[in-house]
């Protein structure tokens, strides 16, 4: 019979931690699982006397926990409405968190919701933007070998592993002339505070006018545009590109009023936005693919097709990058075919129409 040690030391813990709080804790409380993700965390709900926490499971060897602790704890002074960090044992692994409930931003977002959700979302997104600082350290830099060792993964991973192909001499010198592109592109870009994972499964939808933002350990200094367009083209939802054009415009002008960045033009910003899109669905392609092959995670290849339909947009706005795009045409979406795990009816399907209940995967 399996038996999960984690979870029944994580039991024991929870007990002395609410000694430690001094909260009562009912003799009949249960401990529920609420979910895993895409890294070795798990997360569980406490229940006790009608009320709730979370208790995180983060094993040390494979997670750092203390950025996490360490940004929550500078967050919630900054008015953005992170989890509250009760206790953290970071040497076992195990947090105690407030609850910010189960309704992600995915599972609500339609074309009714989108417009106040949206802005909710913007709003908060400057307020992340304003840190610099983590209990007086400075945050790491999004540098230029994190951006490169980013969008590697889609080489090696999706490309090389997850397609099986063998790249030309010619191939390899398109992606290293696109990679060298976007990372200079993005390097120009007024530097700011960045979540790296700001979308729909990581905004809660709770009482009140901001959201509740989740999964921020990563936070780096880096491009403005990084986190809005995680948010606006989404891997797991996609919208029309002219209301994703008017969001980013939107978002522009918070920005300025907050003394994020100085005025631009609308082209030059929607130009930092696509390249930035490009990189940053380069990576999220790449990971993917190491879910699926490495880690055992095949759902999220139904997420490739939609993902991959943003490079090949934003190679259609900037037509620099048009050899690139025939590129992903000619020889990738090919492969993606033949190889199977792909829904090919989502490959540029979502974006043109609004999203229905099918398209929130």
């Amino acid at each position: 019979m399996f038996v999960d040690q984690r979870r029944q030391l994580l039991h024991n813990w929870i007990v002395t931690a609410f000694e430690q709080l001094g909260i009562d804790l009912d003799p009949d409380w249960r401990l529920e699982t609420v979910s895993g993700d895409a890294s070795f965390r798990r997360y569980f709900r406490v229940h006790s006397h009608n009320l709730s926490w979370i208790a995180v499971d983060a094993p040390p060897e494979k997670e750092d926990s203390q950025a996490f602790v360490n940004i929550a704890r500078t967050w919630e002074a900054l008015d953005i409405h992170v989890p509250k960090v009760h206790l953290a044992d970071l040497t076992q692994g195990f947090m105690l968190l407030s609850d910010l409930g189960d309704v992600l931003y995915l599972d609500r977002l339609d074309a009714d919701s989108a417009e106040l959700l949206y802005a909710q979302a913007l709003q908060t997104l400057t307020h992340i933007q304003q840190c610099r600082t983590v209990l007086g350290d400075p945050l790491p830099a999004y540098d230029r070998t994190l951006l490169q060792r980013e969008m590697e993964l889609f080489r090696d991973w999706f490309l090389g592993q997850q397609l099986n192909l063998v790249l030309t001499q010619y191939e390899q010198k398109l992606l290293d002339a696109l990679f060298e592109s976007l990372i200079v592109s993005a390097l120009a870009q007024p530097q700011v505070c960045v979540h790296r994972d700001y979308h729909s499964r990581n905004l809660m939808l709770i009482d009140g006018s901001a959201p509740g933002v989740i999964d921020f350990q990563d936070a780096v200094i880096g491009p403005i545009t990084y986190d809005l367009v995680s948010l606006l083209r989404d891997c797991y939802i996609a919208w029309p590109e002219s209301q994703v054009e008017l969001w980013a415009q939107d978002y522009a002008v918070l920005a300025q009023q907050a003394g994020l960045m100085e005025a631009v033009s609308p082209e030059r910003f929607l130009g930092w936005f696509d390249r930035m899109g490009m990189q940053r669905h380069l990576k999220a392609v790449g990971i993917f693919a190491r879910l699926n092959i490495r880690d055992g995670k095949p759902g999220y290849l139904q997420d490739i097709p939609r993902t991959l339909s943003y490079l090949r947009q934003a190679a259609r706005h900037l037509p620099v990058y048009a050899e690139f795009g025939s590129w992903l045409t000619q020889r990738v979406v090919p492969a993606m075919a033949v190889n199977g795990g792909f829904d090919m009816t989502l490959l540029d399907a979502s974006l043109s129409e609004p999203p229905c209940a099918t398209d929130a995967l």
